[in-house]
């Protein structure tokens, strides 16, 4: 039992272990403290190391994102009330939305956001109260739920223009000058506010659209970051690296599980549904900058997107896309539910990707009750110094489900396994002649603590249960002498 648990050569009692870990010496996370909620006051900026982000004050801000892409069009101020807080409550910190999907876009109180569809000509109308109807117009709408979750504690990463408008042609550089120093001038001063330029788009599409929209926003609205969220498989590295109003990168490692791939995929992008990757070949490129994954798969959609026939992705494969990504050095993470991101509604009919429930039975979904286990254990380390490495195990990571990421700081190391596989680990590569041994169950949040080792030589370990897709576990260990608290278990840092 107790070499299945720890691995064969740890030198402890039986007795001792067998108290700690059959006798069960645990730590629940599932209530374990999340942002507080309270009303942001700072813009996130670029951390100094260029790889994570950060408060004004200097405090880490790891970005917990949901897809709730049409939140403007669809719901009203009670309903967004009810998700933002929803979200709050699980821990997330961003909302990834979009100001106009379509050039006739209109929200749920009859507003029409442009004039004429053209989107140099936004519909704004005199005074902004509620009450008043002919006042308050599609955005006011806009600035009203920007400001619930900021109240909230939630970031706001806003899609100017979805890309399937501009791939229509009916959009123009100059259309999107006007529009996107519209935008950057009347939002600036909101502190809870980032730009997702594109939108499910190549960035060689329209190139000249995006460029100008990105140059606009920078130029008007020096106080927000902006990043772009690419077509399904690709990067915004791959176009927009080197320009000055990209602040950060993301990536979309899209909806196709290893087997969908297809001849006309592009063998440089493609990388199946090993989204950590795509961290790897951003984190190559000069000069550093941050990078997540935008959009994996989302809980309950299809796999491959359109095809109502094949198996759901479920929470085990949200968990996966999440651990890889962020373990390999991601600045954060987005999650998404096919039922929220289109926030799926009565009255919408059958809906898009074969969408089975409400977005509002689909919020307590498993996925993404389990998203704030991760953020918990990240910010319960030293958040700064920690990096992507593979050297911590003696196998390198590359084996599909039963690939092993790594990742460390000065003084402690996180493995994650997603199918409970054994791994060996070099155990000289962190701080402390002695290490604390915890298993953090992703799918609870629970931490199990198992004694200590000597910190020298190559370790087995095997997590509990069969192995299995979504029998995932995370390794921690820990400098016995660095006086951590349990992981996991920690105040997120306010903005104040």
């Amino acid at each position: 039992m107790i070499r299945k648990w720890l691995g064969n050569g740890i030198i402890l009692s039986l007795s001792f272990m067998v108290f700690l870990c059959a006798g069960g010496l645990f730590f629940c996370n599932r209530d374990a403290p999340v942002h507080s909620g309270s009303k942001i006051r700072q813009a996130i900026q670029v951390s100094k190391n260029n790889r994570y982000f950060q408060l004004e004050d200097g405090s880490p801000f790891f970005w917990m994102g949901d897809t709730g892409w049409l939140l403007f069009q669809k719901l009203d101020r009670n309903e967004a009330e009810i998700y933002l807080e929803n979200r709050r409550r699980y821990g997330f910190n961003i909302i990834q939305a979009i100001l106009l999907h379509d050039l006739s876009d209109v929200n749920v109180y009859g507003d029409s956001a442009l004039h004429n569809k053209c989107l140099s000509f936004p519909n704004v109308t005199p005074g902004h109260a509620f009450e008043n109807k002919e006042a308050y117009d599609y955005w006011d709408h806009v600035d009203t739920l920007i400001r619930t979750a900021c109240d909230k504690g939630i970031m706001m990463a806003l899609v100017p223009v979805w890309g399937s408008v501009v791939k229509t042609g009916k959009v123009t550089v100059d259309d999107v000058k006007t529009y996107g120093q519209w935008l950057a001038e009347r939002y600036s001063h909101f502190p809870n506010l980032i730009w997702i330029n594109g939108g499910d788009v190549r960035g060689d599409l329209f190139p000249e659209i995006w460029q100008m929209l990105g140059q606009t926003l920078h130029r008007y609205d020096s106080m927000h970051l902006i990043t772009y969220h690419p077509f399904g498989r690709t990067q915004s590295s791959a176009w927009f690296h080197q320009t000055e109003w990209l602040c950060f990168n993301m990536f979309q490692s899209g909806h196709k599980r290893y087997d969908q791939r297809r001849k006309t995929d592009d063998s440089l992008t493609w990388k199946g549904e090993d989204n950590w990757k795509y961290v790897l070949v951003d984190h190559a490129r000069i000069p550093l900058k941050p990078t997540l994954d935008g959009e994996p798969s989302y809980e309950n959609i299809p796999q491959g997107l359109h095809d109502p026939r094949e198996p759901l992705w479920k929470a085990k494969d949200v968990r996966r896309y999440a651990y890889w990504s962020v373990f390999a050095g991601a600045a954060g993470h987005t999650y998404g539910n096919n039922a929220v991101m289109q926030m799926h509604r009565p009255q919408d009919g059958y809906g898009d990707y074969n969408v089975r429930n409400y977005w509002y039975h689909a919020l307590d979904d498993t996925g993404a009750t389990q998203m704030r286990h991760l953020k918990n254990l990240l910010l319960s380390r030293p958040y700064f110094e920690r990096v992507y490495d593979p050297t911590l195990l003696v196998e390198t990571p590359d084996s599909g489900y039963n690939t092993v990421l790594a990742t460390r700081g000065l003084s402690y190391a996180f493995f994650y396994t997603y199918t409970g596989s054994r791994f060996d680990v070099r155990l000289d590569k962190i701080s402390g002649k002695k290490l604390k041994v915890w298993w953090m169950n992703p799918r609870t949040g629970i931490v199990t603590y198992c004694g200590q080792i000597k910190n020298k030589g190559v370790r087995s370990f095997n997590p509990r249960g069969k192995k299995a897709e979504g029998n995932d576990w995370v390794l921690i260990l820990d400098d016995a002498a660095a006086g951590f608290s349990v992981p996991g278990q920690m105040t997120i840092p306010s903005a104040r």
